[in-house]
């Protein structure tokens, strides 16, 4: 496989336009054309099909960074960096389970982009919506196998314990922003979009979504929830009974001169205020449980659940380390979100 794919790229591939591989048809013939070269070759080596396209994965790998090497260090783009692409498709279509050069694919596709939003939005808006929002199509086939590449990589991703730094803040594979979207994380698209099948499958692999104080997602929903005046629509319940399933307890955006204002001490419970004055509705409909917002304590089990769940994150353990847990089944389902 070595020796082929070496004299592929420097005798056959050289010779392609730049753009040879900018439309998807043109990747997909090329997934085709490596697919009928894997089977080849691993009965030529009398090796397992999954083993021969690990090694073609390796081999584009080192033909990329060779690229960039020649060229200073930069990404050439085009086919050179497209050809990434047809590596993670056909990790993806192999189930290849070498973790290292699955983490090294998307370390690499990191490095020249700075986002994984080609993973991301075909899963998110389907195969259609990734051409008008970044100019490209999803090398998937449709939404659900744009979602099960997701669910793929979001594992390899946790088994590497891959992190990249931007600006002096560390994200996970998963918190990665979309450049396309304005630069928000996957998790705070989809709450926007109110898509609560995705933001399930985020929050179980450990999607952060308080990080930032300026754009609460609980207070978000709440607020587009009051246009609908007890109308909501289901997708906007789903995604904040979700958000309350993996958050301790909900901490409204309180403007620091509001207690200057009103000289209130620095334990005052003004979530309760807030909610009291602002979201009572969803109280009296009992969309907010009152254990969540400072009027009673919050359950112990609840708190549990975090705390677990904070550390199976930290270990990079989530969601399947739940169920190496000595603990009932039932506690099982409901650490991992689905059951409330």
């Amino acid at each position: 496989m070595d020796v082929y794919m070496k004299n592929y790229f420097e005798v056959v591939f050289s010779n392609f336009d730049r753009d040879c591989l900018n439309e998807r048809y043109k990747r997909r013939n090329l997934v085709e054309f490596f697919r009928a070269v894997i089977v080849g070759c691993a009965r030529g080596e009398n090796k397992s099909d999954t083993t021969s396209c690990t090694n073609l994965i390796l081999a584009t790998l080192q033909y990329h960074k060779q690229c960039k090497y020649d060229n200073g260090g930069v990404c050439l783009m085009g086919k050179y960096h497209n050809v990434l692409y047809i590596a993670m498709k056909l990790a993806f279509d192999w189930g290849v389970q070498d973790t290292e050069a699955v983490a090294e694919l998307l370390n690499e596709i990191y490095t020249c982009e700075n986002t994984f939003e080609r993973i991301f939005l075909g899963a998110i808006f389907g195969t259609a919506a990734p051409h008008f929002i970044a100019g490209w199509k999803s090398d998937f086939l449709d939404r659900e196998e744009n979602v099960h590449a997701l669910v793929y990589f979001l594992d390899h991703a946790n088994k590497g314990s891959l992190e990249y730094t931007e600006d002096e803040k560390v994200y996970r594979f998963i918190d990665v922003p979309l450049e396309s979207c304005g630069k928000a994380s996957p998790a705070k698209v989809v709450i926007q979009k109110a898509s609560s099948e995705m933001l399930m499958i985020l929050l179980r692999f450990g999607a952060k979504i308080t990080d930032d104080a300026a754009t609460n997602p609980v207070e978000s929903i709440l607020e587009r929830m009051k246009e609908y005046k007890r109308a909501y629509p289901y997708e906007l319940v789903g995604c904040l009974k979700l958000i309350l399933r993996v958050i301790p307890t909900i901490k409204f955006t309180v403007p620091r001169q509001v207690y200057k204002q009103l000289e209130l001490p620095e334990d005052y419970n003004y979530d309760r205020k807030i909610v009291l004055e602002n979201y009572a509705v969803f109280l009296e409909d009992h969309l907010i449980p009152s254990t969540r917002c400072g009027l009673r304590p919050v359950e112990l089990k609840h708190l549990c659940r975090c705390a677990v769940r904070q550390r199976l994150w930290e270990n990079f353990e989530l969601p399947f380390g739940i169920y190496k847990l000595p603990v009932p089944v039932s506690l099982k389902k409901y650490l991992d979100l689905f059951d409330d």
